[in-house]
């Protein structure tokens, strides 16, 4: 089940530490799109391969690209780099897609307030987080995660790291933030 909450903004740590010292603000996924975008999508991790839940979502929303991604020391090549890189502030020019089929791990994304939320996502839980948006990913103390990913059109993996204000995805980010997501 996703869970989401405030973390200290001055939080630098990843995996170690699923919660800070201070008891968590938890928030509703209803909150955080409120105050980021992101959106929030839960399937059956035993059923969605044939429900059809998963399907309507990727027609709906045009997906037309799907790949799988273990994240783990046995399974990822130079996971210690990689797990850094992931967990650097950055942003992507597409939407990031990501569906736990299993394991888990956290989305740490910014508010409107510059403050991290701290999304922890098991199998089931779909985010997508908005293009534009500073966000960085870890795995929790279970250092293991099967994910899908999705695209619309070519996969695009480049991200972003901060600052990167002046790219043509952040500005439009900032001006839906604005404007608010309903």
């Amino acid at each position: 089940m996703v869970q989401a909450w405030y973390m200290d903004n001055d939080e630098t740590t990843d995996q170690r530490l699923e919660h800070h010292l201070n008891p968590p603000q938890h928030l509703t996924m209803e909150e955080v799109y409120k105050k980021t975008g992101v959106e929030y999508f839960k399937l059956n991790p035993r059923t969605f391969e044939t429900d059809g839940i998963l399907e309507k979502i990727r027609s709906n929303r045009g997906y037309s690209y799907e790949d799988e991604m273990t994240c783990s020391k046995e399974c990822l090549p130079d996971y210690d780099t990689k797990i850094k890189q992931f967990f650097a502030e950055h942003l992507h020019t597409d939407e990031e897609i990501r569906f736990v089929v299993d394991g888990s791990g956290y989305f740490d994304a910014r508010d409107s307030d510059d403050k991290w939320i701290r999304i922890h996502v098991t199998p089931g839980d779909m985010i997508v987080l908005p293009a534009g948006i500073y966000h960085r990913f870890t795995l929790d103390t279970n250092n293991y995660i099967k994910a899908k990913r999705y695209f619309i059109g070519e996969p695009v993996w480049q991200p972003y790291n901060r600052p990167a204000d002046d790219m043509e995805c952040r500005k439009d980010y900032i001006e839906r933030l604005s404007e608010g997501f309903k």
